[in-house]
């Protein structure tokens, strides 16, 4: 059972900026003193960092489709424990769904299987009193949804902001706030740096957190929307727990990527790790220049950015460490970025040569969700289990899979690499799905080194 005030942000389509907003909602009322948490509906591990870093804690993922539609509030109850409010990030529009589900994967199933209040963000820069038909269709599209008020954002006038809240009086729509065109600046670090500045504690991204709280302190009526969100009622769930079972008798060390905010996986991958028996070190794959002392595994998440080839191929210290590491067999799990860093190059730059690939860039990018079946036992899956997860990448590798794949799914060649200890692929994983791969990782690294001689990698 838990009573935490909260409240979902969401928008009529992407664009009208939810996310500036949630970061500096979050920012303003922990400015206040107010313990809060952040979530970002589907696998945006950006938008999550940082909602995370104004909040002061872990920004967590809610993905209805990656970690299963009955984990949600189990999830949402771990992540917010003692917080006065926890605030819900929304993706695209409120009723939409990548995969063409939204009854069980949009924002608005999410925020009624959290009997949360929704607050729609709306840019009404080209609207006028149609904004009174816009939000009433929303709310009458759903009868299920609570749809508590709007805040507006790039209004133009005085005069514009007394004519839209008058439209939407007349259909009993509260307003929250009501933001200028230069209110909500842009000025979060570009996507291009994915999560780094967050993990990496820069002034930048703290300057612009800071920014965005003033900003919606400014603006909205933090009083009233602390009210809404303690309207909502209490969720009869028990909270998750990344306590699986009995931890193994050693402790051994496993690395994780990442930097001083956290790593470059889901929150919940550290946890696991620890309940499992681990000893959780990090390592900064950009500036670390050696593995944590007696570090028996590595784990690298699907959130390093590809934009930070250069440095992951300039820091060869590591690279050699990181080979040395998979050539005795201890476990390596790479998803994403990680497994460019594990090929032989990218780009023309030369990587960590665990694995004999060859990384290069494209324009565009592949994205989207992968019904996964395991080809090879491994660290994460014995052959034939079956994950859901999730790619997204610019990058590709030749060839796509080594002897031993990793994943195959319907409609694609088989992908990854398994070698050794080692699992490498672009799709990324929750790992509070299949809190099964911390055990298995921590149980493998309390192993003794099951190679002794020198081989190349393959």
């Amino acid at each position: 059972m838990t009573a935490v005030p909260r409240l979902v942000l969401s928008a009529p389509s992407s664009g009208h900026g939810t996310n500036a907003l949630s970061v500096g909602l979050l920012a303003a009322l922990a400015d206040r003193g107010l313990d809060v948490a952040g979530f970002k509906v589907g696998p945006d591990h950006v938008d999550a960092a940082y909602l995370g870093l104004a909040a002061g804690r872990p920004g967590r993922n809610l993905d209805p489709r990656l970690i299963g539609a009955d984990r949600l509030g189990p999830l949402f109850a771990h992540g917010a424990q003692g917080a006065a409010l926890a605030l819900v990030q929304g993706t695209m529009g409120l009723y939409d769904s990548v995969a063409g589900r939204p009854e069980a994967e949009s924002t608005a199933a999410v925020a009624t299987a959290l009997r949360s209040p929704v607050v729609l963000v709306i840019d009404v820069a080209a609207m006028g009193q149609s904004v009174a038909a816009l939000v009433h269709g929303f709310r009458s599209y759903d009868e299920q949804l609570w749809l508590g008020g709007v805040i507006l954002t790039q209004v133009a006038s005085g005069r514009h902001e007394s004519m839209l809240r008058e439209a939407l009086d007349d259909v009993g729509m509260p307003v929250y706030g009501a933001l200028r065109r230069h209110e909500l600046p842009p000025v979060l670090p570009a996507r291009r740096h994915g999560v780094v500045p967050v993990l990496g504690r820069d002034a930048e991204a703290s300057r612009a957190v800071r920014r965005l709280g003033e900003a919606v302190a400014g603006t909205v009526d933090l009083e009233r929307l602390l009210a809404l969100a303690r309207s909502a009622p209490a969720l009869s769930v028990p909270a998750w727990s990344p306590a699986t079972g009995t931890p193994v008798g050693e402790t051994p060390v496993v690395a994780l990527a990442g930097g001083p905010g956290g790593s470059y996986g889901h929150p919940e991958t550290a946890e696991l790790l620890r309940a499992a028996g681990a000893q959780v070190v990090t390592v900064d794959p950009l500036r670390d220049e050696a593995l944590p002392a007696g570090t028996r595994a590595l784990v690298v998440g699907g959130a390093l950015p590809e934009s930070y080839a250069r440095d992951l191929s300039a820091n060869r210290r590591l690279c050699i460490a990181v080979a040395e590491l998979a050539r005795t067999g201890r476990p390596v799990l790479a998803e994403g970025t990680g497994l460019l860093w594990l090929a032989r190059e990218l780009d023309g730059l030369p990587m960590c040569g665990v694995l004999d690939a060859i990384g290069v860039s494209r324009d565009g990018l592949v994205v989207g969700y992968r019904e996964a079946t395991a080809q090879s036992d491994s660290v994460v899956a014995g052959t034939g289990a079956t994950v859901v997860g999730y790619k997204q990448h610019g990058a590709v590798l030749t060839p796509r899979s080594g002897q031993r794949a990793a994943w195959s799914w319907e409609g694609g060649t088989p992908e990854g690499f398994v070698w050794r200890g080692v699992h490498a692929s672009q799709l990324g994983l929750h790992w509070a799905a299949y809190p099964e791969i911390a055990t298995r990782l921590v149980t493998a690294a309390a192993l003794p080194s099951p190679v002794e001689g020198v081989a190349a990698p393959a």
